[in-house]
C-alpha cells in the first residue's frame, strides 16, 4: 500500500487542478491562467518535482542524490508562479535547489548549485526569490576586497563570494532574495568618501602657519582599525594653504571631520598676543641670506614705483598716506628672516616667502665615457754585412745593408751588443756570425715583429646637485708642473749656490662640472664641462717638462628628464708605413725582400661621451636612487671576495651591510655608529 502512496497523492493534486476531467494515462497541464491547489503529504521529492514540472510546463530532471520526502500544501488556489516559488522554498529548507540550464530545470543538492551552469546577471535582479543565480556587482568607490568580510556572513554556507580586482567587482552566487538584500547593502556602502571642498578665509593668522598645526591635530586622532587582508581606503583629511587669498582649503571624509577642521582653524585664527611689527619667519628650504637680498630688492623696486606714482598726485593726498617702509634681515644661525613691517606689508612678503621657500628639485647626472682603442704593428727586415779582401791586407772592404737604429741596426748591434749597451730589437731575431781575425762578427740579421694592442675604457662619473646649483667631481691626481727655475752663477765668490724652482700643481684625471636648470615642461638645461686628461708616460723624465693628453667638452644642452644625449666624441683611424730598401734590388719580386726593411702600423680610436639627467623631486625618488647605487656597490664587493684558502687564512673582504641603517626617531638617539 505504501508503494502506491505517491500515485494517490499526485492523483489528488490533479483532481484539485481540474476535478471534472480525468486522464487514465497522463494528466493534462492546467491552463496558463488557471489557479492550482497543492496537497502533498510525505511525498517523494522526485515525484513532487515531476508534478510541478507538469503544472508549470517545465522540463524537470532530478539528481539521483536527491532523496527524501516533503510536505507541500496550499490552503487556497494559487497561481502557477506562486506554486513553483513555494516548491523552491520547500526544497531550500531541505538543502536542495533548482538550477536552470538551456531550458532544463535540474533538482540538485544546494552545495553543488554553484558548480552548475545557472543564470548570470549583471543588472537588476528579478525572478523567484528562492532561485540560485550568480550576480555581478560593480563598485564605483569602495574597494571590493573591503566588502568581502562584511558580506561573507550574509551568504549561505554552500554559496560563494569572489572578488575581481581588475574591474573592482564582486561575483556572488546565492538565492535571489538574499542577493536583493545584499544589493541594498552594497549600494549603501559604495559611496564616495570625500565631502565637498570647504574654503575657510583667515582674518589674522597666516595660512601657511595654520595648516601644519591643524594637520597634526587632525592626524593625532584615533586611527580606524583595518582588518587583515583589507586595504585602508578611508579618505584622509586633506588641508592645504592658499597663500594668495590667505585661506585654508579642507576636504574631509564626512561633514563631522570638516566641522572639526573648521573649529580648529577658527580657534587658531586669533590676533597675535605681542603687539608690534617685528615678525620672525623660519625657512624650511631656502637660504635666509640669499632670500633676504631678493626681498630687499623687491621692496626697493616697489618703493620706487610707489614714489613715481605719488609724485603725480596732489601733495595733500600724498601727505595723508602713512609710511609703509619695511626692513628685512637674515639670521644665518637659525636660517630665519626677521621682518620689520606693518601687517599688510608683512602679509604680502609672507606670500612671496611661502612661494620661494619650497622644496627644490634635484638632478642626478650620469655621465658615461666610452673609449675603445685598437693598435696593430708589423715589421719585417733582413740585413747582412760581409768583409772583402785578404787576410792581413791593408785595405778591407765592407759590403752589406744597414737599416733601422739601435737594436734593429746590424752594425750597432754587432759593435755594442757584446757590451750590453744595445739589446736586440723586439720580436724574433735570426743572425749568422762570421769569425774574422779571431773575432766573431755579425754577418746576417733578420727581424720579424707583429704586435696588437686593444683597450676598452669605461668611466661613469655621477653627480647629484640642486636645481641651478653647480656641482663638480674630480677623479685623478694632483700633478706638479715646473713653471720656472733659477740658479745663481756664484759671481760673488761666496761659494754658495741657491737654486730654486716654482711649481704649479694641476688636477690630472677625470673632471665633471655641471649646472642643471629644470624647466616647467620637464626638460633639463645643462651647462657642462667634462675633461679627461693623463700624463704622457714618455715625458716623465723629460728635461722639457711633462706632457699631458687632454680631451675636454664644454657645452650647453637641453635634455628631457631621463633621456640620453651624446655630448661629443672622437672617431680616429690612423695608418703609418715605413720602408727601407736597396734601389733596384729591393724591387725584385720575392728576392728583393732580402735587401729591404718594412714596418706598418694602424691605430683606431673610438671615443664617445654620453649624458643622462634624472630629475629627483621628492625624498622617495632620492631614497630609491641611493639604495639602487648602494646595492650595486654591495654586489661588486661580494663578487670581489678572495678565494677561500687554508694556507692564507684571510678569506673575507669588507662588504656593505644588506641595507642602509634605519633612521631612529629623535627620542631614541643612536648609541653606536652603523657598521659600514
Amino acid at each position: 500500500m505504501k508503494r502506491f502512496a505517491p500515485f494517490f497523492i499526485a492523483f489528488s493534486a490533479l483532481l484539485a487542478l481540474n476535478p471534472g476531467v480525468l486522464h487514465a494515462k497522463s494528466p493534462a497541464a492546467p491552463r496558463a491562467d488557471e489557479p492550482v491547489t497543492l496537497s502533498f503529504v510525505n511525498a517523494d521529492i522526485a515525484e513532487v518535482a515531476r508534478t510541478i514540472g507538469v503544472i508549470t510546463g517545465r522540463s524537470v530532471v532530478v539528481d539521483p542524490r536527491v532523496h527524501g520526502t516533503m510536505n507541500l500544501n496550499t490552503d487556497k488556489p494559487v497561481s502557477k508562479a506562486a506554486a513553483y516559488d513555494q516548491f523552491l522554498a520547500t526544497l531550500r529548507l531541505q538543502g536542495f535547489t533548482v538550477v536552470e540550464s538551456a531550458g532544463l530545470y535540474k533538482v540538485i543538492p544546494e552545495a553543488d548549485a554553484k558548480l552548475q551552469a545557472g543564470s548570470v546577471n549583471a543588472g537588476a535582479l528579478s525572478g523567484p526569490g528562492n532561485q540560485i543565480v550568480t550576480q555581478i556587482f560593480r563598485l564605483n568607490y569602495e574597494t571590493a576586497n573591503n566588502l568581502v568580510p562584511v558580506l561573507r556572513p550574509l551568504i549561505s554556507p554552500n554559496n560563494t563570494i569572489n572578488v575581481n580586482p581588475g574591474n573592482n567587482s564582486l561575483v556572488i552566487t546565492d538565492y535571489t532574495d538574499n542577493l536583493q538584500r545584499m544589493a541594498r547593502i552594497i549600494a549603501a556602502l559604495d559611496v564616495p568618501n570625500a565631502s565637498d571642498l570647504e574654503i575657510i578665509p583667515l582674518k589674522h593668522a597666516i595660512a601657511a602657519d595654520i595648516v601644519p598645526l591643524v594637520t597634526r591635530l587632525m592626524e593625532s586622532g584615533p586611527a580606524s582599525a583595518v582588518g587583515q587582508g583589507q586595504a585602508d581606503t578611508s579618505f584622509k583629511t586633506t588641508i592645504l594653504a592658499e597663500p594668495r587669498s590667505n585661506t585654508v582649503i579642507v576636504r574631509a571624509a564626512n561633514p563631522a571631520r570638516t566641522a572639526l577642521a573648521r573649529a580648529l582653524v577658527e580657534r587658531l585664527d586669533q590676533p597675535g598676543g605681542v603687539s608690534g611689527n617685528i615678525h620672525v619667519v623660519n625657512l624650511k628650504n631656502a637660504d635666509a641670506t640669499k632670500l633676504a637680498v631678493t626681498l630687499r630688492a623687491a621692496l626697493s623696486g616697489e618703493t620706487r614705483t610707489a614714489g613715481v606714482a605719488g609724485a603725480a598726485a596732489p601733495a595733500a593726498a600724498a601727505s595723508a598716506q602713512p609710511s609703509t617702509g619695511g626692513q628685512i634681515q637674515a639670521d644665518p644661525a637659525t636660517n630665519s628672516l626677521i621682518i620689520s613691517a606693518p601687517e599688510p606689508q608683512y602679509r604680502q612678503l609672507r606670500a612671496v616667502i611661502d612661494q620661494l621657500d619650497g622644496r627644490r628639485a634635484q638632478v642626478f647626472v650620469e655621465s658615461l665615457i666610452a673609449e675603445v682603442n685598437a693598435d696593430k704593428a708589423a715589421e719585417f727586415g733582413i740585413q747582412w754585412q760581409g768583409v772583402l779582401g785578404q787576410k792581413g791586407a791593408g785595405t778591407v772592404g765592407v759590403l752589406g745593408t744597414n737599416f733601422g737604429s739601435g737594436g734593429k741596426n746590424i752594425i750597432t748591434l754587432a759593435s755594442q751588443g757584446a757590451s750590453g749597451s744595445v739589446a736586440p730589437g723586439t720580436g724574433i731575431n735570426l743572425g749568422l756570425l762570421n769569425k774574422t781575425a779571431g773575432i766573431y762578427v755579425l754577418g746576417f740579421l733578420a727581424n720579424f715583429l707583429e704586435s696588437t694592442g686593444d683597450g676598452n675604457i669605461l668611466s661613469t662619473p655621477n653627480l647629484l646637485t640642486l636645481d641651478n646649483e653647480e656641482a663638480k667631481i674630480v677623479i685623478g691626481q694632483n700633478v706638479p708642473f715646473v713653471t720656472g727655475q733659477y740658479t745663481n752663477n756664484n759671481s760673488g765668490g761666496s761659494g754658495s749656490v741657491n737654486p730654486f724652482q716654482t711649481i704649479e700643481r694641476k688636477d690630472v684625471g677625470l673632471t665633471l662640472r655641471v649646472k642643471p636648470q629644470i624647466s616647467e615642461n620637464g626638460t633639463v638645461k645643462l651647462q657642462i664641462f667634462q675633461e679627461v686628461s693623463s700624463v704622457q708616460p714618455s715625458s716623465i723624465n723629460s728635461s722639457t717638462g711633462l706632457i699631458t693628453n687632454k680631451r675636454s667638452i664644454e657645452s650647453n644642452v637641453l635634455v628631457d628628464d631621463g633621456a640620453i644625449v651624446v655630448l661629443g666624441g672622437l672617431l680616429q683611424d690612423e695608418y703609418a708605413g715605413n720602408q727601407d730598401k736597396i734601389p733596384g734590388v729591393g724591387d725584385v719580386p720575392f728576392f728583393g725582400n732580402l735587401f729591404k726593411s718594412e714596418s706598418r702600423s694602424r691605430k683606431k680610436t673610438n671615443l664617445m661621451v654620453f649624458l643622462r639627467p634624472v630629475v629627483v623631486r621628492d625624498a622617495q625618488v632620492s631614497d630609491a636612487l641611493s639604495l639602487d647605487r648602494y646595492e650595486l656597490m654591495r654586489a661588486a664587493q661580494k663578487d670581489a671576495q678572495p678565494a677561500p684558502s687554508k694556507l692564507v687564512p684571510i678569506n673575507e673582504a669588507p662588504v656593505l651591510p644588506p641595507q642602509l641603517p634605519a633612521q631612529l626617531p629623535p627620542a631614541q638617539p643612536r648609541q653606536t655608529p652603523p657598521a659600514w
